[in-house]
């Protein structure tokens, strides 16, 4: 009867891991809580960030493999050295992670769009963007599909970046740990904007980014038949996908970490002497 039950249990948290979530649902306030707001019955979140503190969100559940999608909305106006983030992380020094952040800028400059990607504690592989239209004017939906093949990163459903799963040839990859999704909005005027040349001006406080309609399509804790079942779990880049994704990254990718020959003088990370197709 133990046995029924528990999988009764572990079968509806998978269920309910699959949805047009409602914050109210899926997370917690964890940092800020008298900035932060949801409102629009649990559709929409408010996170603010002034001199006192910025604010932040984790979900409620942990999920190992899925696609997550947000709208969001940035920061308007002069938002240099503030950060907007959404991301998913596991815990300890051996973490695993996979970052979008979103790097503020002067009125009138483009946002940088950071992603990175850690696995057991290493991280080192960021690629940086420009976006092809202005963030802090309408909602724009970010995605990041997570399976045991690959990580692809999406804006409004075009592929940016992938990330293959190359563990045969020595590549750690986020396979293991169950990671949080998060979201924060915090001041970072030490590196953010320009390496940290341009400060955050605090009377344009309080700052302010919107997360909408957050969807969870994921494996909640644990793997089972029911999760390999689903669309995401083997999904891949087409032949379309593939031309949209170096659309993007020929004119709007400004970094490359695997083109940063300065910095890693040692040698290029192992996964960037790949064949593309590895």
């Amino acid at each position: 009867m133990w046995v029924v039950w528990s999988l009764v249990s572990c079968l509806a948290l998978l269920i309910r891991s699959a949805h047009g979530g409602s914050f109210y649902q899926d997370i917690d306030l964890i940092w800020g809580q008298n900035k932060a707001k949801i409102m629009g019955n649990g559709r929409l979140l408010e996170l603010v960030l002034d001199r006192e503190s910025g604010s932040g969100f984790k979900s409620k559940n942990d999920y190992l493999f899925g696609r997550i999608d947000v709208q969001l909305k940035l920061v308007a106006g002069n938002s240099a050295g503030t950060v907007t983030t959404f991301y998913m992380t596991s815990l300890g020094d051996a973490h695993d992670e996979i970052d979008f952040e979103f790097l503020g800028n002067l009125s009138g400059d483009p946002y940088v769009l950071h992603t990175n990607i850690y696995a057991q504690g290493k991280g080192n592989r960021e690629m940086q963007f420009y976006l092809w239209f202005d963030p802090t004017r309408n909602f724009h939906t970010y995605s990041i599909l997570w399976n045991p093949q690959r990580i692809i990163f999406l804006v409004d459903g075009i592929p940016i970046r992938e990330f293959k799963n190359n563990e045969a040839a020595g590549v750690p990859f986020p396979r293991s740990q169950a990671m949080g999704i998060r979201g924060s909005l915090w001041d970072a005027d030490n590196w953010a904007t320009r390496g940290g040349l341009v400060k955050t001006d605090w009377s344009q406080a309080p700052f302010r980014a919107f997360y909408r309609d957050l969807a969870i399509d994921a494996c909640a804790w644990w793997t089972s038949p029911a999760c390999a079942a689903r669309g995401w779990y083997r999904q891949g880049l087409s032949r379309r996908d593939q031309r949209r994704m170096r659309w993007v990254q020929r004119r709007y990718m400004i970094y490359d970490y695997c083109k940063d020959v300065k910095r890693f003088w040692q040698g290029l990370p192992r996964e960037c002497k790949l064949p593309a197709a590895a």
